[in-house]
């Protein structure tokens, strides 16, 4: 089910951050091993996760990956702002996707699921066409979600000590 507020998946509920999930974005952002693999420090505090949530957060299509059977925000997933997008291949009515979810469920087919609803719903309430996802080289599990959703490789980007790669979805 796709709404202007919210998205809903077999597993999950896509939702606008709030401020009361900062505790939940804290516990999930704070691990070294989530953000660093994105290209963002951990969050420090409780209050560095709440400004995220009223700044980075706050942005139209970006959305908690919210579980249906805990109501626990466990990530994040949406598209990246336009002054944000990381390559300039990437043109109108194109979109980029961005996503993390937190280490307890990684490999579980979550940020799939809502990369998947995402495109569904970028291309269909927003009329976007191609779909785009960027990661680091290293950051295989980031190459995995791509496949899995139908992504190929597009090209390669220096971008600091690691090199973005850049997918593009087959389905254009």
């Amino acid at each position: 089910m796709i709404s202007e507020k919210h998205i809903e998946t077999e597993r999950l509920i896509l939702r606008p951050w709030y401020e009361d999930d900062a505790l939940a974005l804290y516990k999930y952002a704070s691990d070294p091993d989530v953000g660093t693999s994105a290209g963002w420090p951990p969050h420090t505090s409780v209050e560095f996760s709440r400004e995220v949530i009223k700044t980075v957060f706050s942005a139209p299509a970006t959305f908690a990956v919210v579980l249906k059977d805990t109501g626990e925000p466990v990530g994040c997933c949406g598209l990246v702002p336009d002054e944000a997008l990381h390559s300039e291949y990437i043109k109108h009515p194109d979109a980029e996707i961005g996503y993390w979810i937190g280490k307890p469920y990684w490999g579980q087919g979550l940020i799939p699921e809502a990369v998947k609803a995402i495109m569904s719903y970028a291309r269909r309430v927003l009329g976007k066409k191609n779909m785009w996802i960027a990661f680091y080289e290293a950051n295989r599990k980031s190459r995995r979600v791509a496949e899995k959703c139908g992504f190929a490789y597009h090209h390669a980007e220096q971008s600091g000590p690691d090199r973005e790669l850049f997918y593009i979805d087959t389905d254009m």
